[in-house]
């Protein structure tokens, strides 16, 4: 019986100005639901690539944080590819970056709604698992988009890039605006970021290579993807350590922040920036001298491809597993790798000779 377990009175209560109030009401859980939480989220079938793509899903999109320009790029993105496959687009979602309590309530309710399928873009990798668990265990497929869960917590992961080649040539790209030589700090996002801290990670591993032994990360901070305080710990990056020669800025959110501090620093052109961020919002950085080069996706066709994932999940076409394949549109066709995860390309590097090709 479809989804039919988790009906609830209260699902009037859907309108988006009370989504937490009635994730809160309505609880979502059964006592079998509670017993069962534990085990295997969802049973994978056998996928069927000549299945016929459904129309008429409704795929509910939960990005990381609400009204930031990135996800909101990415999201139309999902939306568009939605009406081209006469299906629905919903977002919901909090203003905060760090509010996992309250994703937890969004995705209850997109669970007590009945939706086919959720896009999410996850705040913690383990702070969800339950609740999507929930979903996938009454047929509602998940993926997860731009920041991942627990593998074992969604059908499938839609990466920007590899991690490997977003961690690493950060690094390069740092490194060679500072002659290989000198103190550099990473200021990312949220510390529970599942996409942040595997990047961290891979440039620490790239910082080993024997040349860049004439450079040293002096410290990891957090500006939380909250403008004012990615401004504000860009100030205390330098007041602590007046020698810093570059900072890198995993985040689209903190690299604006940064660059809008230095552009009006003694430290422009002096300090280097580099990092994620989207053309429109650093062009006028580039143009201006405080940013020499940055680097980034589409995060629209990352939305996409979120959509079509989601929907191919949902008519069967795909379940998941390695070595999938599926078309998706104009994109053309994906593999699924291992644990689920399908790579959207590798990133572009946006300099002052090609950043005004773009528009995102």
């Amino acid at each position: 019986m479809r989804k039919s377990s988790i009906r609830c009175t209260c699902a009037a209560l859907a309108a988006v100005t009370s989504l937490a109030l009635a994730a809160t009401a309505c609880g979502g859980t059964t006592k079998e639901d509670v017993k069962d939480e534990g085990g295997k989220a969802a049973a994978a079938g056998e996928a069927d690539p000549n299945a016929e793509t459904k129309k008429g899903l409704t795929v509910g999109f939960l990005p990381k944080q609400v009204n930031n320009p990135y996800f909101t790029v990415a999201d139309k993105g999902g939306e568009k590819a939605l009406k081209e496959l006469g299906s629905s687009y919903k977002e919901v979602g909090t203003s905060s970056g760090t509010d996992t309590a309250g994703q937890v309530s969004y995705v209850n309710t997109l669970t007590q709604q009945q939706v086919d399928a959720i896009a999410v873009s996850a705040q913690d990798p383990g702070a969800l698992c339950t609740a999507l668990k929930q979903a996938m265990k009454n047929d509602i497929k998940v993926v997860t988009y731009d920041s991942d869960t627990n593998p074992e917590c969604r059908n499938a992961f839609i990466s920007q890039a590899s991690a490997d080649d977003i961690g690493r040539t950060q690094v390069q790209q740092l490194a060679e605006q500072i002659g290989n030589k000198g103190e550099i700090a990473i200021l990312s996002a949220a510390q529970t970021a599942t996409n942040q801290n595997a990047w961290i990670e891979i440039m620490k591993d790239e910082l080993k290579d024997p040349k860049y032994e004439d450079i040293k990360l002096v410290k990891v901070a957090y500006g939380d993807d909250d403008a004012q305080k990615s401004f504000q710990q860009t100030q205390g990056l330098l007041q602590e350590h007046p020698n810093l020669k570059g900072i890198i800025y995993p985040t689209t959110v903190g690299i604006k922040a940064a660059a809008q501090y230095l552009s009006g620093s003694k430290y422009k052109g002096k300090v280097k920036l580099t990092g994620l961020g989207t053309p429109n919002d650093m062009r006028k950085y580039v143009k201006n001298g405080t940013v020499e080069a940055f680097e980034l996706w589409d995060p629209a066709g990352l939305g996409e491809l979120a959509a079509r994932t989601a929907v191919a999940l949902s008519s069967g076409q795909i379940t998941g597993k390695e070595g999938e394949t599926f078309k998706a549109g104009a994109m053309g066709e994906y593999t699924i790798g291992k644990d689920g995860v399908i790579n959207l390309g590798k990133p572009t590097v946006f300099t002052a000779d090609n950043v005004d090709q773009f528009d995102f």
